[in-house]
């Protein structure tokens, strides 16, 4: 699989912040040092690209840095580092790749940001595709803004294993075409799989996706200070087992994770399991 990275997403940070260069400096290294990916530099995506999910008020917000979220800092800059990860997200949808960016983004809306996402990267990607698609989002936290963009699209069904309660307190029960599992805190491998394999079960009874797409959120894992899920590394090798089982396209976009050491090799045995 591919990797799409660009060093420019390590030029902003705010020290003692949990979204920070440091998890994405050295999943990059790791993976580059297993040589068994190829590294692909994105381009910005450009602002008709973030009107095809996101309002101009919200766009012209984030370009005159106006908001105001506590998580998610006006880092001078913050629109064209924002525009970059969503051009990961939609290269990694061209080319079956993961979008190793930052700022995540499946916390953005169309006319909010919040939870260190400014724009929702997955979401520009996929409603750019012009493909049915299921979209599995694995992150701790429940993608709210992505709920919020595809709620009631024919085109999209959503999917996402969250921790709860927890922020940002939203997907307790599932609606419409978004199908929400919350499920306990350090639940553990055997509760998330069996999860996962009802929520793709459901997704698909009624719904013939042209492509998977991944909000890929490593901050499940077992030891992770924001969400964890108590899953082991073998959890993610799993998953992505799981999705390589479906038989359809994938591309994956990173959201959290916040343990520098470990992202790469959570990313790694992920990437194993969607490759066999």
């Amino acid at each position: 699989m591919k990797i799409i990275y660009s060093e420019r997403c390590l030029e902003f940070a705010e020290p003692g912040h949990p979204e920070s260069p440091e998890r994405v400096r050295r999943a990059a290294a790791y993976l580059r040092l297993s040589g068994r990916y190829e590294f692909l530099e994105p381009e910005p995506a450009s602002e008709q690209d973030l009107l095809l999910v996101h309002t101009p008020r919200l766009i012209e917000s984030v370009k005159g840095r106006t908001f105001f979220d506590y998580d998610s800092p006006a880092y001078p800059g913050i629109y064209d580092y924002a525009r970059l990860a969503v051009g990961g997200a939609i290269l990694a949808s061209r080319v079956g790749g993961l979008s190793l960016m930052r700022p995540p983004g499946h916390h953005a809306g169309k006319d909010f940001l919040g939870g260190f996402c400014y724009f929702n990267n997955i979401a520009v990607a996929v409603r750019k595709s012009g493909k049915r698609t299921l979209i599995v989002d694995i992150d701790g936290h429940h993608g709210n803004g992505t709920q919020d963009i595809f709620l009631g699209d024919p085109q999209v069904v959503y999917i996402s294993l969250h921790r709860s309660p927890l922020y940002p307190g939203t997907g307790l029960s599932s609606v419409g075409n978004c199908l929400n599992f919350p499920l306990p805190a350090h639940c553990g491998d055997k509760l998330y799989l069996e999860a996962l394999d009802e929520a793709l079960h459901q997704a698909l009874r009624d719904f013939n996706p042209e492509q998977v797409a991944l909000s890929l959120g490593l901050d499940g894992y077992r030891d992770d200070p924001l969400a964890s899920l108590g899953l082991s590394t073998s959890a993610y090798r799993e998953i992505g087992r799981r999705v390589a089982g479906l038989k359809l396209p994938a591309f994956a976009v990173l959201e959290g994770g916040y343990l520098p050491e470990l992202l790469g090799p959570n990313i790694e045995a992920f990437l194993e399991g969607l490759e066999g």
